[in-house]
Order: C-alpha cells, then structure tokens, then sequence
C-alpha cells in the first residue's frame, strides 16, 4: 500500500496551515507522526529546501526513511553512477572525534561534498528536503567550493586521461594496483578505474586514443565489467583539498604555531595524509556552516527542538574539554593565549547568530504543548548559550 497520497489529506488542517511562513512556530506531534507532518508542510510550503534538524544521526536516518515513503521519488537514471537523484537526502557529520588524526570516511565526506554541491552550486538539481544531525549542522565548513566540483564522465567524451588522474588525486582519490574500495583509482594502459566516494560499484573509463568508448560498473572481486554506463559523476574524496590558499596558510603557520609545524610542512608542500582534516580550524580560520549558504527562500524545522539543543550543548562541552585537555599536549600555555587558540582550532562552530533574517524555523517537538517561554527553542538554540545557528543566518 502506497503512503504517497496521505500527506495531501494535511492541505486542510489549520494548524499545519497557519505555521506556513511564520518566522517562528512550534506545532506537537508525536513522534511517529512527524515524518507525515514533514510531508504535509513540504506540500503546503514552496519555500526549498526544506531543511530538518535532529538530534542525532540515527534519527536523521530514520526520519528521511520515512519521510521518503509519503513523497514521490524522483526516478533515478539506470545509466548514471554517483549521481544525487533523491528528493530527501541526508547530511552526515563527520564521525571522528575533534582533532581526531584519523580522517573521515570517504563515503562520508563524499556525500557531504555532493550534497553541499547539489544545494548551492549553479545549475545542480537541487533536493527538496535535507535531513540533518546538529552535529552536522555545526561542522565548520572547509573550502568546499573548490572541493565539490565533481568530474563528469561521459561516453565518447575526449578527455585527457593524465589530466583527470591529476584532478582525481587532488580531490583525494589514491592511486592504486587495483581499485578495491572507495577512492581508489588504477591506471592500466588505456583502461582508468576509479570507485567514486558515492557510488555503489566503481567505474571503469575504456579508452581509445583520447575518447571515451566505453564506461561500465565493475565487480572489485574479479574485476569484470558488469554493467554499462551513459555517465558517471565523481564526487572528491577530502573536504579540504591542498589549495593554494591553504598552502599558504600552513606556510605562515609554521613560523606561528612551531607546535605543529611537522603537519604545517607537509600541508605546506601540498601533500594528503590521514588525518588533514584535524587541522581545518587554522587553515580556515573563518567560520561557515551549512546553514550560513541557505537562501531566504529556504526553511528549517527543528525536530525535537529540546534535544537538538541539549545536544549541541553537549558537543560544545565535549570540545571544550577536549581542547583544554590537549592544549598542554600542544605546548599552548594559558599565558601565551590558549583559550583564543583553543577556539581557533575548534572543528565545530558556536557562533552568536547575526541580526540578518533567517528563513521561517518551525519546531516539532513530540512531548506536547510547551510554555510559552520554553515553546522558542529557535531563540534559545540560535542563542548564545547554545550556538546552534537555525537558517541562513
């Protein structure tokens, strides 16, 4: 039984209809209840995308599950590898612990990357809804334009094949014998495969000359071609490719920061290593969030506006102490400045929201009606006691 209809039934409730482009409004639903609500408001608004914050990554999971059966899907394109067709997509954060040396999955930034460039590059299919932990919400944002971009691969393109192993290692693709696993690449003769960070089967570029004859899927077990291909999209592998500006960066922060001066010189010349991405907070030192790229044609609903706020208390205390416990690791001295290098150097971002306007944040709170006081979350987790930054402000 298909569940694609009911959301329209919502068209007639008043209460979901005042809500529609009210700054702030907060509406109880129980929790089994929300993802038909979400439906219902996406149906009634034409405000996009529509954004839906959780408490954490398992409910964003579970909520854009959900939430997928009450709308019609998009149809996907057989011949397409690595594309972003759904109408809900999720946002994952970083599964790493703040200055972490270990990398992000490759998946994990790699979805990042594509859904970052499918909501605000030019000319991308944009989703109609967003579902994302708050822990994502407040990661700070690296030089993603640069990093977004994917490489497009089409039959009977002419490309050249020295070049687009070139650009694939700068976005973090490893070269290997055999391509295994995401992010891989192998060269052999006129043959490039490569596993894009997300894509389900990797991609194998059959070249004549300088033209692609042919693109398949591949199995990484025996390596033969499965299925063939019209077009395959290569979303980066790292959110924080070796830029020029970082480069930069990392040069001056040699001289400035000696501490870390054995990461400063690799970045410095370029390289990738595991673990790079610990050091984002000074080679960026500008704080961007997602929510800083949204439009005011946007929306933001606040599931469970309590626990989206407790949590991002909590992850603000956790790196807080992480980074107190570590600043003597460092060789940072409270004298010499700790506390503002400490906040340099925070991978999530806990500023006071600006007094620009924001797109409308509705709240979704399953525990019934709240006091009036209680009943804005948005102020208090736009606050400055929380940090957590709810629209395009």
């Amino acid at each position: 039984m298909s569940l694609r209809g009911l959301a329209g039934l919502l068209r007639h409730e008043p209460d979901l209809a005042r809500v529609i482009g009210l700054p702030d409004a907060t509406l109880a639903v129980n929790g089994p209840a929300q993802p038909f609500v979400i439906a219902g408001l996406l149906g009634l608004s034409e405000r996009r995308p529509l954004v839906v914050v959780t408490a954490t990554f398992a409910d964003a999971e579970r909520l854009a599950g959900d939430l997928s059966c009450f709308l019609t899907p998009n149809e996907p394109d057989p011949a397409t590898a690595g594309g972003l067709s759904e109408r809900v997509v999720v946002l994952p954060p970083w599964e790493t612990l703040p200055f972490e040396r270990v990398s992000p999955e490759v998946a994990t930034m790699g979805t990042r990357l594509s859904v970052l460039w499918h909501l605000f590059a030019e000319g991308a299919t944009r989703p109609d809804v967003v579902v994302a932990p708050v822990r994502a919400i407040l990661q700070r944002l690296g030089p993603w334009r640069d990093a977004a971009a994917p490489v497009t691969l089409v039959e009977g393109q002419r490309i050249d094949a020295e070049k687009l192993v070139a650009q694939l290692v700068g976005q973090g693709y490893r070269r290997e014998h055999q391509v295994e696993h995401r992010g891989e690449l192998a060269v052999r003769g006129g043959i490039v495969d490569i596993f894009p960070s997300t894509a389900d089967a990797p991609v194998r570029v059959d070249l004549f000359g300088d033209e692609i004859d042919r693109l398949t899927t591949f199995d990484v077990s025996d390596q033969r071609s499965i299925a063939p291909l019209g077009c395959a999209v290569v979303f980066g592998c790292r959110e924080m490719p070796p830029t020029a500006a970082i480069t930069a960066r990392a040069a001056e922060l040699e001289a400035t920061e000696p501490w870390g001066r054995a990461h400063w010189e690799r970045l410095a010349r370029g390289e990738s290593f595991d673990g790079m991405e610990a050091w984002l907070p000074w080679l960026v030192p500008e704080e961007h969030l997602a929510t800083d790229l949204l439009a005011a044609n946007a929306q933001v609903v606040l599931v469970e506006p309590r626990r989206v706020r407790d949590r991002a208390i909590e992850l603000n205390d956790e790196e807080a102490a992480l980074a107190e416990a570590l600043a003597t690791t460092w060789g940072v001295a409270p004298a010499d400045g700790a506390h503002d290098r400490r906040r340099r150097g925070r991978s999530l971002a806990f500023p006071p929201p600006p007094p620009a306007l924001r797109p409308p944040v509705a709240q979704l709170d399953g525990a019934g009606p709240l006091p009036r006081q209680r009943a804005r979350v948005a102020e208090h987790a736009c606050g400055r006691d929380a940090g957590f930054r709810a629209g395009g402000g």
